[in-house]
């Protein structure tokens, strides 16, 4: 195959950008610049739902949880808090179960879940079908469970991690895409052990 020269690239650039801006006819002069005449806006699908986060914490996790929900809504995420509500000492699974139910029911595109150290809701998390959940610590254990095992909840620890570095973990944990490829074979091993134990 002959690779492109210059002049071919800019042409395929500019024909794409005029069909992003909504111009009916060729968008290239002779010269190969860009002419754009009074190009309609860019048009915005209003009917797009907002990405549905659900989110959960014990009473260890209740103050990170009510800072991450505006973190959340800041992104532009519609987030579904399951509580708990209050500092008063609650059992974390209750909360974990809750965020994974609506993940796993696809009411959610992705859950949260914030305990004390994030391991036992994890656990909580990954009992539920579907639901592959992961403990993010740092930003590598973020990308990686996300681009390696397509992870849809995340568990987090309040007490091991502070604001900041949560705040930098979720948004690189919904900003990191699943790798594919040999990861995706990976994957699909982890949900035929699932299916394995269906009763």
């Amino acid at each position: 195959m002959t690779p492109l020269d210059d002049s071919q690239i800019q042409q395929i650039v500019h024909r794409v950008l005029a069909q992003v801006l909504g111009q009916a006819g060729p968008a290239v002069s002779t010269d190969t610049r860009l002419v754009v005449k009074e190009a309609a806006p860019i048009p915005v699908n209003k009917t797009e739902a907002r990405k549905m986060i659900a989110i959960g914490a014990d009473h260890g996790g209740f103050e990170l949880k009510e800072t991450l929900k505006a973190e959340l809504s800041g992104m532009g995420m519609d987030v579904n808090d399951v509580g708990t509500f209050s500092k008063a000492p609650v059992d974390y699974p209750d909360y974990a179960l809750e965020v994974a139910k609506l993940v796993s029911l696809g009411k959610a595109w992705r859950g949260i879940m914030i305990d004390g150290a994030g391991i036992g809701s994890c656990i909580v998390a990954n009992k539920v079908p579907g639901v592959r959940a992961g403990m993010a610590y740092d930003y590598s254990s973020a990308v990686n469970s996300r681009e390696h095992n397509d992870t849809n909840v995340l568990t987090l620890g309040a007490g091991l991690i502070g604001v900041n570095l949560a705040k930098q973990i979720v948004k690189t944990w919904l900003s990191t895409e699943f790798g594919g490829d040999r990861h995706a074979r990976r994957v699909e091993k982890i949900t035929k052990v699932e299916k394995m134990f269906f009763k």
